[in-house]
Formats: C-alpha cells, structure tokens, sequence
C-alpha cells in the first residue's frame, strides 16, 4: 500500500529521494522555499509546491500534518530545518527523518524530535528513501544500474526455515552471502541452518528479485 511522503527541501539529496520514493510506487509532495527548484522538479514529481517550512501554517495548508513521513532535506539553514522539525513534530507528524550538516546539527534534530537523522556523506538519499519504504530492509546499497545488495531483517514469516527450504535463488534470484546473528557473522551461511528471528540476511541480485523478496517477507 502506498504512504504519503512529503519531502521538504529539493537540491541533491531531497530530490534523490523524492525521486526514488516515487520509484518505490509511493505518494510524495515536493516543497522547497526556492521557485526555481519548483520548477527545476515539477516533471519529476507531479506534486511540488513552494513553501517556507518554518511557517507551521503553511505547512498545515499544504494538508502536510496527513503525511506518514516527512523528510527534512534542507541543506542552506541549520536554523531553518530544526524550525521546520519542530514544526513537524507539532503538527502530529508521525514519523520526521531530517538531514544533518554537522554532528552538532544532528543532535539538535535530536532534541527537537526527528526520529531519524541521516548524514548526507554517510547515507545517499536512494538508500534512505528505500530504507523508510521496506520495514524489514536494515540496509540497503546499489551496485549496479540493475543491481544491489541488502541487509534483511528475518521476519516471523521466514523463521524457523533454512536456506534450502527457502530457495531464495531459485524464487527471486539472490544470494545470500551472509548471516549476521547477534555479533557473529556467518559467510557462507549454510544452506540446512534454519533460520532465527532477528537474523540478518546479507542478500545480493537484481532489483526485481530483491524487490520480490521484500515483499514476500
């Protein structure tokens, strides 16, 4: 089922990931302060609108206290996007992910009730916007055009089956190149150990397999 985004902020990082939020078959509203990024994203997001996110009303007339998750990507202002967090988190916004410059910044966010800060050198928007959308997904990189390697969360569903029984090649085509239990990492994992909740799967393959997998699982 698709969940509404609302992305605030549209250079680099918010625009990559309102764009793959959009790839993962979501709903997103676009806004940013600047017209000419407006302009710049209305053919890649069919809703985008121009709004000073340190004006709650604002906010509120755009319908922005509906959203499942709002993401904080404005990268000019320290101050504007700690104003618009708490802006968020006054509106009843269930869920805030906003980006932080500095550790400091981070930490401000912190205080101010983002319930995720992500750092732009460390985390590319493609990966945070695929994190936010699959529950089970713990990490997440692209290798490839076609490609990517994930870190999956075993759910009850695959609990207590081994690799064998799951045939996760032969169904999605992927590799499991690795399970992480607890602080032990286990490569190559065996294919007759069953598997526990909790488990991670380090899982490599094509997009639509990993896709397929997530959504099985």
């Amino acid at each position: 089922m698709a969940r509404f985004f609302v992305v605030i902020g549209l250079g680099r990082f918010g625009a990559s990931v309102a764009r793959t939020l959009l790839e993962e078959g979501q709903t997103v509203l676009g806004l940013d302060s600047k017209l000419a990024r407006i302009q710049e994203m209305s053919h890649l997001v069919p809703r985008v609108a121009r709004c000073d996110a340190t004006d709650i009303e604002s906010l509120r007339v755009l319908g922005v206290p509906g959203c499942d998750t709002a993401v904080v990507a404005i990268g000019d202002s320290m101050e504007a996007s700690i104003l618009c967090t708490l802006n968020l988190k006054e509106l009843g916004v269930p869920r805030v992910v906003a980006k932080a410059v500095t550790e400091q910044h981070g930490k401000a966010l912190e205080r101010c009730g983002a319930d995720r800060v992500v750092y732009p050198q460390r985390d590319m928007g493609v990966r945070v916007a695929h994190n936010m959308v699959a529950a089970q997904v713990r990490d997440y990189v692209r290798l490839s055009p076609s490609h990517s390697m994930l870190e999956l969360a075993v759910s009850s569903r695959l609990a207590g089956r081994t690799l064998l029984e799951l045939a996760l090649p032969q169904k999605y085509g992927v590799t499991v190149v690795a399970v992480q239990r607890g602080r032990r990492v286990i490569t190559p994992p065996s294919p007759d150990d069953r598997l526990r909740e909790g488990d991670l799967l380090v899982v490599i393959g094509p997009d639509k397999g990993l896709v397929e997998l997530e959504e099985a699982s």
